[in-house]
C-alpha cells in the first residue's frame, strides 16, 4: 500500500485559553510565535520504515493564515530528507477553483482548514486527489518510537475477515503521559452522571486482552488508517465540535462499514498545556454529545442508512447516547460547578443543554447526511488529478522561496530539544528508506487472528 501520512497542525495568534466558534475551538493549538510540537513529530518519522509523503494540514484563523503556513513550510525546511507537502490557505483556494472548475462549487465549511472534521475531510480529498490508496491520519502532539509503525499502519488494511467482511479503517492507540493506554481522569463521585473514563477504561482493558484485530467502539484520531474504498464512500462531519474520530466509526457504521481496533498499533501521546480549560472542554463536549445523539436520532428517519443502537457500543459509547443523556450531561456540569474553579463555565455549559447547545444540535443535525448524498461524486470528480497535484508542487516551492519576516527570526534554538534529538535519530533513519508500497500483511494470517 502506499498511505499518505496525513499532519493537521492548528496554529493560532490568539492567548491560550480562549475559544472561538463552536467547530474551530481545539483542545491544543501552537502560538504563532512558537515552533510547537511538529518539529517533535516529524523528527521521529524519520526512523519510519517505508515512510512515503506527509501532508501538514495548517488550520488556523483567516488574517494569520498566510504566515502560519510559512512558519510550518520554515519548520518542514529543517527535514530535507522527508518529503513533505504543506497544505495552507494558498493551496486550500487552489482547491477551490478547481473544485468550481469541475462543477462542484465551494464547500469551504464542509472541506476546508477550520475545525476538526473539515480539516480532516480536506486531508481525504488531497489524498484522492494525489491518488494515494490510503490514509494514515497523526496529531502533531505525538511521538512515534516504532519503527515498523507503518507497516502495522497498513496491516490487514484492504483484507477480509473469516466472514468476507473488508477492513477498510483503523485505529491503534495511544500512551498517556503515565505510560499507560488507560485515561487517567480521576472517577470522582459527582462525575458518576458522566465518568466517560471510566467507560472507556472497561472497553479499553478488554480490547487489548482479545485478538489484535477486532471490531471497535473506540477510535484514535491521531492514530487512525483508512483505505481509500472507505473515504471515498464516507466522509467526516464538519459540524460536530470534537470527537470527530469517534463520530466516524458511527458514520462507517450507518453506512455498512466499520472501525477495527489493532492492538499491536501504538504511539505516544505529548499533548502541550492545553489551550482550553477542562471546563471549557466540556462546554466542547455538551455540543459534542447532544449533536451525537440527535444525529443518530435523525438517522433512524433516513431509508439509506443502516440504525446505530447505543446497545450495540457498550460499554462506551453507548451510555453517553442513551436517552435521558441530556438530564445526566446537565447534572454532571452543575456538580462539577460545585468544586471547580471554573464553577461559572461550568454552569453555562449546564444551561447551554437546553439552550444553545440543544439548538445547535437540532439545527445541524440532519446535515451530514446532505453531505453524504455528494460526497462520493466529489470523490469521483478530484481523484487522480494532475492539475493539483502540480499546483500543489509550485505553491510549496514558492512559499520555500519566499523568505518570510518569520523566517528570518528563527533560529535553532526554537526547536528546543528536537533538534539535539535530530542528530541520533539520523542514524536509524538511514536505514529508513522510503517503498513504493507496504505489504498490509498476509490474508491467511488475519484469517487466524481475526475476532469476528
Amino acid at each position: 500500500m502506499n498511505p499518505l501520512v496525513i499532519i493537521p497542525t492548528y496554529v493560532s495568534a490568539r492567548s491560550k485559553g480562549s475559544t472561538s466558534t463552536v467547530t474551530a475551538t481545539y483542545d491544543h493549538v501552537t502560538m504563532l510565535s512558537e515552533m510547537g510540537q511538529l518539529p517533535r513529530l516529524l523528527n521521529s518519522l524519520r526512523g519510519v520504515e517505508g515512510l512515503g509523503t506527509i501532508a501538514v494540514l495548517v488550520a488556523s484563523e483567516p488574517n494569520i493564515s498566510s504566515q502560519a503556513a510559512e512558519k510550518v513550510q520554515v519548520i518542514v525546511s529543517r527535514f530535507p530528507d522527508l518529503d513533505i507537502l504543506v497544505i495552507g490557505s494558498a493551496e486550500q483556494m487552489l482547491f477551490q477553483q478547481r473544485m468550481e472548475q469541475l462543477g462542484i462549487g465551494r464547500m469551504a465549511k464542509e472541506m476546508g482548514l477550520s475545525g476538526y472534521g473539515a480539516v480532516k475531510n480536506f486531508g481525504l480529498l488531497v489524498a484522492a486527489a494525489l491518488g494515494f490508496d490510503s490514509v494514515v491520519f497523526l496529531d502533531d502532539d505525538e511521538e512515534v518510537e516504532d519503527p515498523t509503525f507503518l507497516r502495522r499502519a497498513v496491516y490487514g488494511l484492504g483484507k477480509l475477515t473469516r466472514m468476507g467482511i473488508p477492513i477498510l479503517a483503523k485505529t491503534g492507540y495511544f500512551l498517556n503521559n503515565e505510560d499507560s493506554p488507560y485515561s487517567n481522569a480521576k472517577s470522582k463521585w459527582y462525575n458518576r452522571s458522566w465518568d466517560i473514563g471510566r467507560a472507556f477504561n472497561q472497553w479499553m482493558d478488554k480490547a487489548l486482552k482479545g485478538p489484535r484485530l477486532s471490531r471497535s467502539n473506540y477510535v484514535c484520531g491521531g492514530c487512525m488508517a483508512i483505505h481509500r474504498e472507505a473515504f471515498k464512500r464516507v466522509a467526516f462531519d464538519p459540524w460536530i465540535a470534537r470527537g470527530e474520530d469517534l463520530d466516524y466509526m458511527l458514520n462507517l457504521r450507518m453506512y455498512g462499514s466499520d472501525m477495527w481496533f489493532d492492538n499491536q498499533w501504538v504511539l505516544r501521546h505529548m499533548p502541550p498545556e492545553g489551550s482550553i480549560t477542562p471546563a471549557q472542554r466540556f462546554r466542547q463536549d455538551v455540543y459534542r454529545w447532544l449533536y451525537e445523539y440527535r444525529k443518530l436520532e435523525f438517522s433512524r428517519a433516513q431509508i439509506d442508512v443502516l440504525q446505530v443502537k447505543p446497545d450495540t457500543l457498550q460499554p462506551y459509547p453507548g451510555p453517553f447516547l442513551e436517552p435521558g443523556m441530556e438530564k445526566r450531561l446537565a447534572r454532571s456540569a452543575r456538580l462539577r460547578s460545585l468544586f471547580s474553579s471554573e464553577g461559572k463555565i461550568y454552569r453555562a455549559a449546564a444551561k447551554a443543554v437546553n439552550a444553545e447547545a440543544g439548538a445547535y444540535a437540532e439545527k445541524n443535525c440532519g446535515r451530514y447526511f446532505e453531505l453524504q448524498r455528494i460526497w462520493p461524486e466529489i470523490m469521483n470528480r478530484i481523484a487522480d488529478d494532475q492539475i493539483l497535484a502540480d499546483a500543489f508542487a509550485q505553491s510549496n516551492a514558492t512559499r520555500s522561496a519566499t523568505e518570510s519576516s518569520f523566517a528570518r527570526r528563527v533560529d535553532d534554538k526554537m526547536f528546543g530539544r528536537v533538534a539535539a534529538a535530530a542528530a541520533r535519530t539520523q542514524e536509524g533513519a538511514e536505514g529508513a528508506k522510503p517503498t513504493d508500497t507496504l505489504d498490509p500483511g498476509s490474508t491467511g494470517e488475519i484469517r487466524l487472528n481475526m475476532a469476528e
